[in-house]
């Protein structure tokens, strides 16, 4: 291919990619407007777990690492939001201090805190899980998450309240002269769309910069990037600072929309989420764990709408991320990319050959797609065939 058409094709890359972030964003301004209001709180509740989902995936998908423990930033910095706001909220909050911004004032310093406290916990627990690798690395994260459940819900020092959790009730300020009643579910949504689009841009900034870059070549060969002077434990250890901090920006968004934090946000089951998200949306692309979360949650919700589906709500999700591991190579985001080229090519057929051409087009593809099913359903049961079929 000649430079002039790596150029072009990267320019339609970008440009394709720029519309639909456009596109996405569009819609994501208008939907609180023609939504009910609990499809607002849905809507509200992915974007948190997106995010939440995208910043594991930097460990995971862009650096190799598979935690079990990431409950412990989110859940964690949900309850230094919530100590914050209810041992110093009454202090921070009064009229005088900000004027009457002063509840939006002590949220942003509760907001603050809570990453804080993630993040001086994410220092040393990353410096020592990231001497491990693969399973006994997810162990030792798993334990640690579970160390602050227990902590949380023994209710140590008197300061988490036990199984009950804290309640947190945003209440209303004014910013620049402009009334904002915080727990109103609208409000609250652009609040965090707001910070769900600046931290996606940061993640975005990070994974496509040279750091991104090496975290990718340690998940590729860890041996070969040392051996090329990488220090690969320190740049694990700073991935899973950075993937921290991000879970802990989700955490404190989390807690004023569910009004409560509870021990189970920092529960193994919490940490379980990012992972099944990831894995069903696609973790070797940017927006697979976005796209995981949306697949997600809504079906979570469509399913349920019928009471026979929600009492096998269990088997019915199963079900579908078998179906996705076994027709989808990168998940949610690989079918929907899939789908893309598939419609990309069906056009060209039908723009070149007419309707003839099209017809044949999908006689081709549903016969490559019948043989690739029956090669793989051979492979695996004469074992796998050869290793690099089998990998």
């Amino acid at each position: 291919m000649s430079t002039e058409a790596v150029r072009e094709t990267a320019f339609e890359w970008t440009t394709g990619h720029a519309l639909a972030t456009a596109l996405v964003g569009a819609a994501l301004v208008v939907a609180p407007f023609v939504l009910p209001q609990y499809q607002v709180y849905v809507l509200t509740e992915v974007l948190v777990l997106a995010l939440f989902a995208t910043g594991f995936n930097l460990l995971y998908g862009y650096t190799g690492l598979l935690s079990f423990g990431h409950a412990m930033f989110f859940g964690g910095a949900g309850y230094g939001l919530a100590i914050v706001l209810r041992d110093a909220g009454p202090a921070l909050g009064m009229p005088g201090t900000f004027g009457g911004a002063a509840p939006l004032v002590g949220l942003a310093v509760a907001a603050v805190v809570g990453i804080a406290f993630a993040v001086l916990l994410a220092i040393p627990v990353g410096y020592l899980s990231v001497r491990l690798e693969e399973i006994y690395f997810a162990m030792i994260t798993l334990s640690f998450s579970m160390a602050l459940y227990t902590l949380a819900l023994k209710n140590v020092g008197q300061i988490t309240n036990g199984s009950d959790g804290i309640t947190v009730i945003l209440g209303r300020a004014s910013l620049f002269g402009m009334p904002l009643v915080l727990y109103d579910r609208t409000t609250y949504y652009f609040l965090v769309l707001v910070v769900f689009a600046l931290s996606m841009y940061a993640l975005w900034r990070v994974v496509n910069s040279p750091f991104g870059m090496v975290c990718k070549a340690i998940r590729e060969n860890p041996e070969r990037t040392a051996a090329l002077g990488v220090d690969v434990k320190r740049h694990r250890w700073i991935a899973f600072v950075l993937s921290a901090v991000f879970s802990a920006i989700a955490g404190v968004l989390i807690v004023p929309l569910h009004s409560v934090v509870a021990p189970e946000l920092v529960n193994w089951t919490t940490s379980a989420e990012p992972v099944i998200i990831t894995v069903f949306g696609g973790p070797f692309a940017f927006a697979g764990p976005a796209l995981g979360t949306v697949a997600f949650r809504y079906l979570r919700w469509a399913v349920t709408q019928s009471p026979l589906l929600e009492a096998h709500w269990q088997l019915v999700f199963g079900t579908l991320v078998l179906v996705v591991v076994l027709f989808f190579k990168q998940g949610v985001y690989g079918g929907v990319a899939a789908l893309g080229d598939w419609l990309a090519g069906l056009s060209a057929s039908y723009r070149d050959d007419g309707a003839s051409g099209a017809a044949a087009f999908v006689r081709t593809s549903v016969g490559n797609a019948a043989d690739s099913l029956r090669r793989g359903t051979r492979q695996r049961s004469t074992g796998g065939g050869s290793k690099e079929g089998s990998q």
